[in-house]
C-alpha cells in the first residue's frame, strides 16, 4: 500500500477547494428536508443522491405505509429528512415517510392558523373519540366525540369512511398532535343561517306556533320558526305565578305563543317569554289595601315562610314570623301544605321591587292580649307541664294556646328548689298557680306555685325591725355556728360563731343543744334574708347596763364590777 507522505501538492489544494466549495453549495442541517434523486431501486431499497459524498439509502415499505409507491421512478426527485448527516460507519440516514409526515404537518398547521377546512374520513375509533385522516396528506388526527356533531350521536356508522369537513381546533408542534372537530364546521355553518334568521326579528315580535321540545329544572327550549331556530323560555318568563317547575304549565310536544324579549346578536340567541303576553297583574294593584284581609290560596311552601296568591299571577310572601303568635321558629311545612286556604292581611306592598308582604297571624286574636286582658298579676290560674328543663317547668295555662314559665325557685318557700324540680313530670296538672309576670311585648308570662298555696313565712319578720330581740330553739349545731328557729317562725337562721358571744372564748358552739332556747338580735333583714346575733345582744345589753348603772369614767359601779376583787380578798384571809 502507497502511503502519501506530502500532501501539500498542487493538485491535493485543488481537489480540496473543489470540495469545499461543493459542499458550501449544499450546505443542509440534520433535521431539515432536502431533495434527492433515485439512483437504483431493489425489492427492499431504493437508494438516492443528496449532492453529497455519497447516497443514502431508503426501505421501500416507507413507499408503501403511505400508499405511494408509484414515487417508486428512476431518476425520480423525492422530498426525504435528513436524520444523521454521517454515521459511524459514514452512511447518510435519510426517511421519506418522515419528511412527508412532516410536510404535512406544516400544512395542517398552516390551515390551523388560516382558520381553514380541511377534508378526510374517520377510519377507526379510539378512547374518547375516532382518527380522522387528512384526505391530502393521509396524517391521522385526533377527534374527541364530543366534536362530532352538535347533537349527541348515539351511532356514528354512517360517518365511518366518508369523506368529511372539518377544522382544526388544536395543534402540538412539539408532540406533532393535531385535534380536529366536525362540530366547528356545523356550528360555523349553523352560526350564518342564525344570522340570516335573526336578522328578519326584534324585540317585541310575537312567534306563533313555537313547539317545546325539551324541559328543564330552569325553563324550556322551544323550536321556532319552522325549526329554523331554537328559543330559551326562562321559568320566570313562564307565568306571572310562582311555579315550581316548568312541567306545571307546559307539555313537550305541544305549541305555544311567545314574545321576543331580547335578541343576542353575538351569542345568535333570542330569549323569550310567555309571560309577557298576558296583563301583568301589578298593573291591577290598587285593587288590595295595606291592613286589610284576604283569602289567599298557597303556592309554594319553603323554609323560611310560605308564597301564596291573592288574585291570579299575584303573588305574596308570608314569613315564618307572621304565621302565628305563639309558635316560635314555626316550620311552615308543618303548619300548611300546596294549595291550601288560608285568611292573611296585607302588611306591605313594594311596586318599585313588585313585592307584597301578608302576616296570617294578624286576621287572627291575639292570645297575650286577651290573656291580658282577662288576668292580672296577682291572680291564679291552672295549666298543666309540657316541658322540662334543668331549672323551670313550662306550663300550658288551660283554655289559653299559651306557656308560661315556672322556674323552681318559686315551686316551695323553704325546701330546695333542685330537690322540688324533681318531684314533678311532663303532663302533671296544677289547679293553683299565682300570676307574678304578663309581658305582653315581651311575649312572656310568669307563675309561681309556691305564692298559691302557701303564704310567705318571711312575712312573719314584717312585724320585726333591726334590732328588735327575738328568742328562738336551737335545731342543729356545728362548728360553724348553731342553727335557730324563731318562736312562731317556719324559718331556720344560721347564727355564725363569730356572732355567738362578745368574749372568743365564749364563741363555742357547744355551749348550746339542740332544744335550747336563745335570745338574739335582729341584725339584718333584707332580699329574703335574715341575720340574728347572739354578740350583737349581749354588747347591747352592756352598753345599756352601761348607761343605767355605771360611771363612764372608770365603770366599776356596774353590778358585780367589785366581785372579783373581793374574792381576792377572802382568799388572802383565808391563807
Amino acid at each position: 500500500m502507497e502511503v502519501y507522505k506530502n500532501l501539500d501538492t498542487p493538485q491535493n489544494k485543488s481537489f480540496q477547494d473543489l470540495l469545499n466549495s461543493e459542499t458550501e453549495k449544499r450546505k443542509v442541517e440534520e433535521g431539515s428536508i432536502v431533495e434527492a434523486e433515485i439512483t437504483k431501486i431493489t425489492d427492499k431499497y431504493c437508494w438516492v443522491h443528496l449532492g453529497m459524498k455519497s447516497e443514502a439509502m431508503i426501505d421501500i415499505n416507507e413507499f408503501k405505509t403511505l400508499g405511494m409507491t408509484d414515487m417508486l421512478k428512476l431518476n425520480q426527485k423525492i422530498d426525504v429528512l435528513l436524520e444523521n448527516l454521517e454515521t459511524k460507519s459514514g452512511e447518510i440516514i435519510v426517511s421519506f415517510e418522515k419528511a412527508h409526515k412532516q410536510k404535512g404537518f406544516l400544512k395542517l398547521k398552516k390551515a390551523f392558523e388560516d382558520d381553514l377546512t380541511i377534508k378526510g374520513e374517520i377510519t377507526g375509533k379510539v378512547k374518547g373519540g375516532v382518527i380522522f385522516k387528512e384526505k391530502e396528506t393521509q396524517i391521522p388526527t385526533f377527534m374527541p366525540g364530543s366534536q362530532l356533531s352538535m347533537r349527541p350521536l348515539k351511532d356514528i356508522g354512517h360517518l365511518m369512511n366518508k369523506e368529511l369537513t372539518a377544522k382544526i381546533i388544536k395543534c402540538d408542534e412539539i408532540r406533532g398532535n393535531l385535534c380536529t372537530s366536525r362540530r366547528a364546521v356545523e356550528a360555523e355553518a349553523n352560526s350564518k343561517d342564525k344570522k340570516e334568521v335573526l336578522s328578519k326579528y326584534k324585540v317585541g315580535d310575537i312567534l306563533e306556533d313555537c313547539v317545546c321540545k325539551n324541559i328543564a329544572s330552569f325553563g324550556a327550549f322551544f323550536e321556532c320558526d319552522g325549526g329554523a331556530f331554537d328559543s330559551l323560555c326562562h321559568l320566570q318568563e313562564l307565568s306571572f305565578s310562582r311555579i315550581n317547575s316548568p312541567d306545571e304549565v307546559l307539555e313537550i310536544g305541544k305549541t305555544y305563543r311567545l314574545k321576543i324579549i331580547g335578541i343576542d346578536s353575538q351569542k345568535n340567541q333570542i330569549s323569550t317569554s310567555i309571560k309577557a303576553l298576558s296583563p301583568d297583574p301589578f298593573d291591577s294593584i290598587q285593587e288590595f289595601e295595606v291592613g286589610k284581609d284576604y283569602d289567599a290560596i298557597i303556592q309554594k311552601v319553603l323554609d323560611y315562610g310560605l308564597f301564596v296568591e291573592l288574585k291570579s299571577g299575584l303573588s305574596a310572601l308570608c314569613h315564618s314570623s307572621e304565621l302565628s303568635y305563639t309558635k316560635k321558629n314555626i316550620n311552615p311545612k308543618t303548619f300548611a301544605k300546596v294549595k291550601d286556604k288560608i285568611k292573611v292581611r296585607i302588611v306591605e306592598i313594594d311596586q318599585d321591587k313588585r313585592r307584597i308582604a301578608v302576616s296570617h297571624k294578624l286576621t287572627t286574636e291575639n292570645p297575650w292580649e286577651k290573656f291580658n286582658s282577662d288576668f292580672s298579676v296577682g291572680d291564679l290560674v291552672s295549666g298543666s307541664v309540657i316541658g322540662k328543663n334543668d331549672y323551670a317547668l313550662f306550663i300550658k295555662i288551660n283554655n289559653y294556646d299559651l306557656e308560661a314559665f315556672l322556674h323552681c325557685n318559686n315551686l316551695d318557700f323553704l325546701k330546695t328548689p333542685e330537690d322540688q324540680l324533681k318531684l314533678y313530670k311532663i303532663g302533671d296538672k296544677f289547679e293553683k298557680l299565682k300570676l307574678i309576670e304578663c309581658d305582653v311585648e315581651g311575649q312572656k308570662i310568669q307563675v309561681s306555685l309556691r305564692e298559691a298555696i302557701s303564704e310567705d313565712p318571711f312575712k312573719f319578720f314584717d312585724k320585726y325591725k333591726i334590732g328588735d330581740i327575738l328568742t328562738s330553739k336551737v335545731t342543729n349545731t356545728d362548728t360553724k355556728g348553731i342553727t335557730v328557729k324563731p318562736e312562731g317562725s317556719e324559718i331556720e337562721v344560721f347564727i355564725k360563731k363569730n356572732q355567738l358571744a362578745s368574749s372568743p372564748s365564749d364563741q363555742r358552739p357547744g355551749r348550746w343543744v339542740v332544744g335550747d332556747r336563745v335570745d338574739s338580735l335582729l341584725e339584718k333583714k333584707e332580699k329574703r334574708r335574715i341575720s340574728l346575733s347572739i354578740r350583737l345582744l349581749e354588747e347591747k345589753q352592756n352598753a345599756d347596763a352601761l348607761e343605767k348603772y355605771g360611771d363612764s369614767s372608770s365603770g366599776k359601779s356596774l353590778p358585780f364590777a367589785s366581785l372579783s376583787e373581793t374574792i381576792k380578798k377572802k382568799k388572802k384571809e383565808t391563807e
